[in-house]
């Protein structure tokens, strides 16, 4: 055996020798709060290895002290520092590695110092009155991912504090939101993340965020003033509350899967190896692709989950949770926090991404795939089956499917309107991704056709169907806008939560970039002046949300009456049609028809004989009725959705 050999071979050995020694810690008991103030005394307390020396250094006006913590029976470094420590700059050293915890609440300019707060300093007029809006199914949710830069920072927004948390609570941004009807707004990762320098804001560098440094404290790029530790907390919370206060519940992106790194993280410094999956070979494993993977297994690495989503439920009133690469998390950890949100509040709302960037170094049947959701009740996850049987497969941005026009995808949207629960009439044999239902209720499933990562809508309607464009202008044109709107039409008729990409209701475009993750804000932003080029689209998007709030036969939340109202019709090449029959889910509607129609030809489609409304026709929504239509047949224009009642 080499020497090299033997060096790994002890590595790996002490590694598990450290991690043997965690299990002295009662993980049930532990809460991670690390700084307890009191005006009294401030308690620091860090989970580390024994061997690891722990002190707290610390910073009171001009004067720096560091002393050490005792080590406890129950594997904790603590120290009681008496007086009040308020506002006081702060760094735990384990080892040689100085950090600010795995648990910082609020931190300095780019998180590198923890700062000592009471938190009440934080709280804005009236937070103790903040109330989460009801919703009584997350059938009832109406889902607007968004990134804060995106939304607000082009000129044409007209939003004040644009780019900033600030700018939710701009009265043109909630008019906006609240016309437009959505009532969750998706942000994305607004914890403290490492790609932005929050020295150097100037320099405009962008970053989606799934990057994570302190996952417990806002990030500072978004806030008016990174120097000031209260000024992001105290900003993320004015957000809330205005979005509350316009009946908009806020669902926070989480991604504790991976942090930004291993040897700057917070978890590697204070201790080494221990929240880190490792292959058999003893190498990091990789399943986020992204260099490393968290042990949601380990039982503090899955307490600090647990606790952490509490804090940001318990300090900031969120309403929801989506979890980034779901599938690298284990099952036992996605219902142990299901169960912790529940004794707070059962209607706060969780779903993630139902699978991995790569292989995992845990079992596969254990992990929190999209495969699995049966084993995780009351939790969603995406539906790429319904999203690629519309625009085309992820792996490919030039190939399309149904949107173009193209047969073979029907089942596969059948089984996304269904929510993809267990329907007699979906056959799941043809179904793209899935050869079983994995949705046990029509809630588990996301229904969407874009999100941030990836293509949005328009550049992929573009780059798999030819001739969308002006040929003068480059500008898109009637055929672009018709896919564009029957798409979403398919999403939000469907019986699963309904999910959009911000800017999608104003025909948002970037410039045909993939993954637009690092792109600048050209490619990035929202142009508003979309909202007048193009008129038809917000309008569209506006009253097809409405109708599927005010009629509760689109949203009927359980399989069984799913499976009991909901009927397809005999499908054609690029056209699937269904009924919602019976007052479904009370509906004052008694029977309502929805035909998707994406061939390049008008379909002639049978229907039972009555005389119909139509509320839905040739990209134009009104409930009141657009005329009337008597028969047994109906003829569905092409590229187009036609929605009729009796």
């Amino acid at each position: 055996m080499t020497s090299k050999n033997m060096g790994k071979k002890m590595k790996l050995f002490l590694s598990m020798m450290m991690l043997m020694m965690a299990t002295t810690v009662s993980a049930q008991d532990f809460s991670f709060d690390e700084v307890t103030y009191t005006p009294e005394a401030t308690t620091f307390r860090l989970f580390a290895p024994k061997n690891a020396k722990a002190k707290v250094e610390y910073q009171t006006g001009n004067k720096t002290r560091c002393v050490k913590m005792k080590y406890g029976k129950d594997g904790i470094w603590t120290l009681v520092v008496k007086g009040n420590l308020n506002h006081a700059y702060y760094n735990f050293i384990a080892g040689k590695e100085k950090s600010v915890g795995v648990f910082a609440k609020a931190v300095g300019v780019n998180g590198t110092r923890g700062f000592v707060l009471d938190m009440k300093e934080t709280n804005p007029e009236g937070w103790e009155n903040d109330h989460r809006p009801v919703t009584k199914s997350p059938a009832d949710l109406v889902i607007y991912e968004m990134h804060h830069r995106d939304f607000s920072i082009d000129p044409s927004s007209g939003i004040k504090h644009k780019g900033k948390f600030l700018a939710l609570t701009d009265r043109k941004a909630i008019a906006h939101l609240k016309k437009l009807g959505i009532n969750a707004v998706h942000i994305l990762p607004s914890y403290d993340f490492g790609s932005i320098d929050e020295e150097h804001l100037a320099d405009n560098k962008y970053n989606w965020g799934y990057d994570p440094v302190n996952y417990n404290v806002p990030e500072g790029s978004y806030s008016t003033d990174p120097y000031n530790p209260v000024c992001r907390i105290m900003e993320f919370k004015q957000m809330v509350q205005a979005l509350h206060q316009a009946g908009i519940r806020v669902i926070l992106d989480v991604v504790y899967n991976h942090t930004y790194d291993i040897d700057h993280s917070n978890f590697q410094k204070t201790y080494p190896d221990y929240y880190y999956r490792k292959t058999k070979d003893g190498t990091y494993s990789n399943g986020s692709g992204c260099g490393n993977e968290t042990a949601s297994n380990q039982p503090l690495m899955r307490r600090f989950m647990i606790e952490s989503v509490k804090y940001w439920i318990n300090e900031y009133h969120i309403d929801g949770f989506r979890f980034d690469l779901m599938g690298i998390h284990d099952i036992e950890t996605m219902n142990a926090i299901r169960k912790a949100v529940d004794k707070i509040d059962p209607s706060i709302f969780i779903y993630g991404e139902g699978w991995s960037a790569g292989e995992c170094a845990y079992p596969y049947e254990k992990l929190a795939m999209k495969a699995h959701i049966p084993q995780m009740p009351r939790i969603a996850a995406f539906s790429d089956d319904i999203r690629d049987a519309l625009r085309g497969p992820f792996s490919d941005d030039t190939k399309g499917a149904f949107l173009a026009g193209l047969p073979g995808e029907e089942e596969s949207l059948k089984a996304g309107i269904a929510g993809m629960i267990q329907h007699p009439q979906v056959d799941y044999s043809k179904v793209n991704y899935s050869k079983e239902p994995w949705a046990l209720e029509p809630t588990q499933m996301i229904s969407y056709v874009s999100c941030h990562d990836d293509m949005c809508l328009v550049d992929r309607l573009k780059a798999s169907v030819k001739g969308l464009t002006d040929q003068t202008t480059n500008l898109p044109n009637d055929q672009l806008i018709c896919l564009d709107l029957l798409a979403q039409t398919a999403v939000f008729t469907s019986q699963g939560v309904p999910f959009m990409l911000c800017g999608e209701e104003m025909l948002r475009d970037k410039k045909g970039v993939h993954n637009s993750f690092e792109s600048p804000d050209s490619i990035n932003h929202l142009d508003w002046n979309n909202l007048e080029k193009y008129p038809q689209v917000f309008n569209y998007y506006k009253n097809l949300i409405a109708m599927r709030k005010h009629h509760p036969a689109f949203r009927l939340g359980k399989a069984e009456l799913v499976r009991e109202h909901l009927e397809f019709m005999p499908v054609q090449d690029c056209l699937v049609a269904f009924r919602l029959k019976d007052h479904a889910g009370g509906d004052e509607w008694k029977d309502i028809i929805v035909i998707l129609n994406s061939s390049r030809e008008p379909r002639i489609v049978d229907v039972p004989e009555d005389q119909y409304t139509i509320v839905a026709c040739d990209g134009v929504i009104n409930e009141q009725g657009l005329g009337t239509i008597a028969g047994c047949h109906v003829t569905v224009d092409p590229q187009s959705a036609l929605i009729i009642h009796n």
